[in-house]
């Protein structure tokens, strides 16, 4: 299956919520099993409250500092296109200094309250 931004981002801004008033700024381009894959386009400011599931992003366009808190902590990454970032579900994050052409894949996995493991590791 083949999913584009071209296909999905029409979709945003959804409907208004309390954490986004001027409409929800991310859509899902396609679910299996546990998997949810959304594009999530913020705008200029980032919204978004922690999850309940683990998270990957993987960077579309664009460019922002990624930033996550945990363990009393917090943690800053630029990041670009094609960047991949996990996020274990709880913790807080968020993307600051957005360029405006910033886009977003996110793929939300397995069961609430994230996979047991410990730290994520990269190879």
């Amino acid at each position: 299956m083949k999913i584009r931004i071209a296909d999905v981002l029409p979709k945003i801004p959804g409907p208004p919520n309390a954490v986004w008033p001027e409409g929800v700024r991310s859509a899902v381009g396609l679910e299996h099993g546990s998997m949810q894959l959304r594009l999530f386009a913020p705008g200029a400011v980032d919204r978004q409250q922690p999850h309940t599931r683990d998270e990957l992003y993987v960077i579309a366009a664009g460019s922002a500092e990624f930033v996550v808190e945990r363990g009393g902590r917090v943690e800053r990454f630029p990041c670009e296109a094609h960047d991949v970032l996990f996020v274990a579900a709880g913790d807080r994050h968020r993307f600051e200094q957005l360029s405006p052409d910033f886009k977003t894949w996110v793929v939300f996995y397995g069961p609430e309250g994230g996979e047991a493991g410990g730290e994520a590791a990269a190879a």
